[in-house]
């Protein structure tokens, strides 16, 4: 966009506070290869523009603004002479090409002095050669800086993921290993167990019924009802009394195993009628007790490994390695996926509940960075909860909020204070002590939610109810652009 041209002062531009130091000689040069143009009301550059000019103000107003979504927020209206805008970093040697960082319009005719972005890089180092050294040096190394910080933030949350995949891990492989080693050995005392009855004299008959009693039992171990302490203690009373009654050794070690395998006094009767032969009641009975424990600790092993293939697939579901990057996706298993890998940092004294909404369409979104900002706000909550003594509830909430989806994270903590609301989303801001914090998460996740899914990412806050909530779209905001849909678990072959 460009103005219509006007004559330029020296002394008017003199007056202007960013060119007062400068010498009449300056000035003269600055005319020279600059002008004075006059703009109507309307846009001046836009954001993300080539960055070809340097603005400064005579008279008028300004209003500068960012694009936040698909809108154009405000950030400052001024009608200060010298304000400037527009290409600030062109004296910046990192050999890239420079962009408008915002969007410039004017309220009322406005007067500018424009300056081609070479020209003001070439006064700058002819003029100011400390000064662009020390600006070059402040807005390179804190690029760099941010980058090395963004990346241990990224390898924080990957130790953190792995700390609690792993933990989560053990559990189970430690119970799959421990009830192998147990199999094992009851397998070989039923044998043994097996052939001081098969080596009796017994009748035949008996031994079938035997051997069909086996069956049942086993088939009845898999659908023991679940009892009470109470109800458990009352029954093994009964079958121990039972055990002593009938001649059984040890029958209150028995019991306790007979009673977790959902036996009761009258299947210890069908037993004994099983037993025409008195004398092999207890050899048949320790039988049957290494059944139920080979059947208990063959479905021990079963929900141990059961429980190890569902971390894989969250963790799958986590890091999205298997799937597209832009997807049409369902936030809940993104949800479940996130908390179970941070199941172990946010430990038994945190309560979470689920308030999902299941009605919510599946969305348009870039799963595995929406998985990033879950984790980073799910941190921040558990962080809070554990500053306020570590016991304390984290609610995860789903529902449709108008034309968008919410995901809302409220916590118990105390709190964000009103005085620095504000401030928690700018980059290395943060309420961490020293060592435990970097201050972009917060940076981190409104990008990703704000910039690449053209959502918001506010936060309320009392002592008690602190509540980051997500809006999303449920609609792609580009429609050129098509996400690959992710098929449901239901109907992949097994």
């Amino acid at each position: 966009m460009s103005g219509r041209p006007m004559p330029c002062s020296a002394a008017e531009i003199s007056s202007l506070f960013l060119f007062e130091k400068l010498s009449a000689e300056q000035i003269d040069r600055l005319c020279s290869e600059g002008r004075v143009e006059l703009f109507d009301p309307g846009p001046v550059f836009a954001e993300g523009d080539p960055a070809t000019c340097f603005y400064v103000m005579i008279e008028g107003t300004v209003v500068m603004s960012r694009r936040v979504g698909s809108d154009d927020i405000e950030v400052s209206r001024t009608s200060q002479p010298g304000v400037y805008a527009g290409a600030v970093m062109a004296f910046v040697g990192d050999g890239k090409p420079q962009r408008y960082m915002n969007s410039l319009r004017v309220s009322e005719p406005t007067r500018f002095f424009v300056l081609p972005a070479e020209s003001f890089a070439n006064f700058m180092h002819e003029w100011f050669p400390m000064a662009v050294h020390l600006l070059e040096g402040l807005a390179l190394g804190s690029q760099t800086f941010q980058r090395a910080v963004g990346q241990r933030e990224r390898l924080l949350a990957l130790g953190s993921l792995s700390a609690g995949l792993t933990h989560e891990l053990n559990n189970p492989a430690a119970a799959a290993v421990r009830a192998t080693s147990s199999l094992r050995d009851r397998v070989a005392h039923m044998r043994n167990k097996l052939g001081v009855i098969a080596s009796g004299d017994y009748h035949h008959d008996a031994l079938k019924a035997l051997v069909d009693l086996q069956e049942r039992t086993a088939e009845r171990v898999s659908k023991a009802p679940a009892l009470s302490p109470l109800e458990a203690s009352d029954r093994e009373d009964e079958l121990a009394d039972w055990l002593d009654d009938h001649g059984v050794p040890n029958g209150w070690q028995i019991a306790p195993i007979f009673v977790q395998g959902g036996l009761d006094v009258d299947w210890l009767e069908q037993i004994a009628a099983a037993c025409d032969q008195e004398e092999i009641l207890p050899s048949a009975i320790g039988w049957l007790t290494y059944t139920v424990e080979t059947e208990l600790l063959m479905s021990e092993i079963e929900d141990s490994t059961t429980r190890i293939s569902h971390l894989v697939d969250a963790a799958k579901q986590y890091s999205q390695l298997d799937r597209a990057p832009y997807q049409v996706a369902d936030v809940h298993e993104l949800l479940d996926s996130t908390l179970l890998m941070l199941s172990g940092k946010i430990g038994p004294q945190v309560e979470v509940v689920k308030e999902y909404d299941r009605s919510v369409p599946r969305i348009p979104a870039y799963p595995a960075e929406l998985n990033q900002v879950w984790t980073n706000l799910i941190d921040n909550a558990v962080s809070a909860i554990n500053s306020a003594g570590g016991e304390g509830t984290l609610t995860v909430r789903t529902a449709l909020v108008h034309d968008r989806l919410l995901v809302e994270f409220r916590d118990t903590g105390p709190g964000v204070p009103a005085e620095i609301r504000g401030r928690i989303f700018d980059p290395f801001f943060t309420t961490k002590p020293v060592g435990e914090g970097t201050g972009l998460g917060l940076d981190i996740s409104w990008r990703i939610v704000v910039n690449k899914h053209h959502g918001d990412l506010k936060v309320e806050s009392v002592p008690g109810d602190t509540r980051f909530q997500v809006l999303l779209p449920l609609t792609a905001t580009d429609p050129d652009t098509e996400p690959d849909t992710v098929p449901d678990p239901a109907q992949e072959p097994s």
